[in-house]
């Protein structure tokens, strides 16, 4: 199972601002909490020990909240000085990291994945980094994403680039923590762009569809879903 997890937890939220100003995206208030007591209590109840939280705008309001433990979840930080973008964001947290293999997710979704199940098929698959993908009706927002049929990811179409329903990018990944390290990443660059569209051909990388809740409040539609909608999730 997965016992470290990398949370990327500094997004400025931008299109929320009209909605939530001065706050990390991942601290946007849901029924009371901050999104990521959410997405904190579902990796509890995977049995995750650690959490490194990859902080950036506002991360002192991130620290002072959640301190050095969470519940049975032990906290770390990794502060970014200045944006490094997802993947220069994951490259840095994973240097606080022990396990061969370490989970990342996005602090700004909340996608309710079995995590015995991805540990289960990133065994099987024998893969070095698996997307957890989630089928909508309509992929426009999100661009898609296309599997073989030995689960291997062989396509990705831009936002915009395609519509109707498909597969998508959860935002979810299983992550081998040399990985990264064999490339010639720069200091700052997107994970999604800049490693797994860019080298999914060379990379067995796999695609994990899931078919549980999930929810991106990066707009403030769907923002203001989450308010109504995660009151099925009461606090553990």
């Amino acid at each position: 199972m997965f016992k470290e997890v990398i949370v990327l937890a500094g997004g400025f939220g931008t299109r929320l601002q009209q909605v939530v100003s001065d706050l990390p995206k991942a601290m946007a208030p849901i029924q009371g909490r901050p999104f990521l007591e959410y997405l904190l209590d579902h990796l509890e109840y995977f049995s995750v020990k650690k959490v490194i939280l990859a902080t950036g705008y506002k991360h002192d309001l991130v620290e002072t909240h959640f301190g050095k433990k969470y519940k049975y979840l032990k906290i770390e930080y990794s502060r970014e000085t200045e944006p490094l973008g997802t993947g220069g964001a994951i490259s840095k947290a994973l240097t606080l990291c022990e396990s061969k293999r370490v989970l990342v997710m996005n602090g700004d979704t909340l996608f309710k994945v079995n995590l015995g199940k991805l540990n289960d098929f990133t065994l099987v698959q024998k893969s070095r980094c698996t997307m957890v993908l989630r089928e909508v009706d309509d992929v426009t927002r999100y661009g898609a994403v296309a599997l073989d049929q030995h689960a291997r990811v062989n396509q990705f179409a831009e936002k915009g680039g395609a519509s109707g329903k498909g597969l998508i990018n959860g935002g979810v990944y299983a992550l081998e923590k040399t990985l990264l390290d064999e490339y010639s990443l720069p200091e700052k660059f997107s994970f999604e762009k800049d490693f797994l569209e860019k080298y999914y051909a060379t990379i067995p990388i796999h695609g994990m569809v899931c078919k549980q809740y999930f929810l991106d409040i990066g707009i403030p539609e769907d923002y203001e879903k989450a308010q109504s909608e995660f009151a099925q999730f009461t606090e553990i």
